[in-house]
């Protein structure tokens, strides 16, 4: 019975939230109809709080400067009455406290920065002081209303608890949280540094279609999409990683895209259909100088954070450990010794390990043995060399052992991070791959590589020697914040109705 009343409540709430927007509104239109500078267009000049706190924080308690600053943000919390104010003002950077006096802003001034919100946005003159408390502050000595807040700000003791509203509303995340908001900060550090990283070791960044005619360079399944002018359907990128060789090719030898991919499957705490990639290719190197790339680059990444978490990223070299010893540590199965499906699954069935194996192809099989018994065992940082051909359809073949090629993947945290090859330059080769590729479609495979011709073509023109990476920036930035799910470091991560 007690679900009946819920619709009372909703309404009554909604009710009230319809009523305190009313009476901001009023607000708002008071302001402009008494204040001609209230919402101005700009307001230029503006220091970040951070800097003010720390050029300051020398000052002892009650110590007062006559140094103009002007800062602006979002009124956070408001305290005191009578003829003197505090409000909390919040900018991206931090927070600093205003102090409010009415015989400095007089009467009707002060009266008016009385009657604003929380939420509402400001921007404040005044002059650097730390009070008898001990808090760094900012005396008002004008300021001026930017923005109205009609709608009011998530509670700053609770934030937001709905974690699904967290996610559709970032907005109101943000400004609830400051932790929140260091997670996007951070991730934007994340991302100079690979650029930073990149750039300084003679690496040109370059932009290729996401647009694709022909999808290709990892084994995913696809978005379509239909050009009207063209009359042909187009594909999302799953990867840059087939133009970005062909560069090669045209002789620029070092060259990288960071940006968006796009790949139509599940849903996970590692998972997001559209997700950040950064695919670097070297033209004279192999995997093993790919490695160390990557080394560097994560210990880049991981310095501009000041990370200081539980994983190792600066020891270097990170363990290595090859594709078929680590499944047979963790399963006891050798997959030399199982070459074809059937056999595989009987073997798996023999070993009583749960995971489902009826019409999976021998690829599939050997991929989730390593996706379920070692990825999640993988928790400092681990290269896994020397994968299965069959895995790998643009990695080229091992130098010494029939069967593999020179691939690997990073793991740390029970997750892939990065994965690379010492990339297929043999034309030939790379057609009949292609072909197999599409044998495997006919056998049930969805996620299969299709055949590019023109990519082929390119290879016919003469591929230097290559090593090519690419770094999955969400889930580096999940490493080096602490978070558990890709949708805690995606801005707007893609949600169910």
């Amino acid at each position: 019975m007690s679900g009946e009343h819920e619709p009372e409540t909703d309404s009554s709430a909604r009710h009230g939230l319809n009523e305190l927007i009313a009476e901001r509104r009023g607000k708002a239109h008071r302001l402009k109809e008494s204040d001609p500078q209230a919402f101005p267009y700009s307001y230029p000049g503006a220091e970040p709080i951070a800097a003010i706190l720390d050029a300051y924080a020398h000052l002892t308690d009650g110590e007062e400067t006559e140094d103009a600053h002007r800062v602006a943000g979002r009124i956070a919390a408001r305290r005191g009455s009578g003829k003197a104010a505090f409000l909390d003002l919040v900018d991206r950077t931090g927070k600093v406290q205003l102090h409010a006096r009415i015989d400095v802003l007089g009467e009707e001034s002060f009266a008016r920065l009385s009657t604003l919100d929380l939420g509402d946005l400001i921007g404040v003159d005044g002059a650097v002081l730390r009070s008898r408390r001990g808090e760094l502050s900012l005396r008002v000595d004008r300021y001026q209303i930017l923005a109205k807040a009609l709608r009011p700000p998530p509670d700053k003791h609770h934030g937001l608890s709905d974690v699904e509203t967290r996610y559709r509303r970032r907005e109101l995340d943000l400004i609830a949280s400051e932790d929140a908001r260091k997670v996007f900060l951070d991730r934007a550090k994340i991302i100079s540094a690979t650029r930073g990283y990149l750039d300084g070791q003679g690496f040109v960044e370059v932009e290729t279609p996401v647009l694709q005619p022909l999808y290709g360079g990892a084994l995913a399944r696809p978005f379509t999409t239909h050009h009207n002018a063209l009359d042909r359907d187009f594909y999302l990128r799953i990867a840059t990683e087939l133009y970005l060789k062909r560069l090669l090719v045209g002789g620029l030898e070092k060259v990288y895209e960071l940006g968006k991919d796009f790949r139509n499957e599940g849903l996970s705490p590692k998972h997001n259909p559209e997700f950040t990639m950064v695919e670097f290719y070297e033209a004279y190197a192999d995997y093993n100088d790919a490695a160390v790339r990557l080394e560097q680059l994560v210990g880049a990444a991981a310095t501009a954070v000041e990370y200081a978490g539980e994983l190792d990223f600066s020891t270097t070299p990170w363990r290595r450990v090859s594709f078929a010893g680590a499944i047979q540590d963790a399963t006891g199965i050798d997959l030399r010794a199982h070459r074809e499906a059937d056999d595989l699954r009987a073997t798996i069935a023999e070993r009583g390990l749960e995971m489902p194996t009826e019409g999976l192809t021998w690829p599939q099989l050997a991929d989730d043995l390593l996706s379920k018994y070692v990825e999640p065992t993988l928790t400092q940082p681990t290269f896994v060399f020397d994968y299965p051909i069959e895995l790998s359809p643009l990695a080229r073949e091992h130098r010494s052992e029939l069967g593999l090629v020179e691939r690997w993947e990073a793991f740390a945290g029970g997750i892939e991070i990065a994965n690379a090859f010492s990339e297929l330059i043999d034309a030939d080769v790379q057609r009949e791959r292609f072909r197999t590729q599409e044998r495997l479609g006919t056998l049930g495979e969805e996620a299969v590589q299709p055949y590019d011709e023109l990519f082929v073509q390119a290879l016919e023109q003469g591929m230097p020697p290559a090593g090519g990476v690419g770094v999955g920036i969400d889930r580096l930035v999940m490493l080096l914040t602490g978070r558990d799910s890709i949708r805690e470091v995606v801005l707007f991560p893609a949600m169910r109705d």
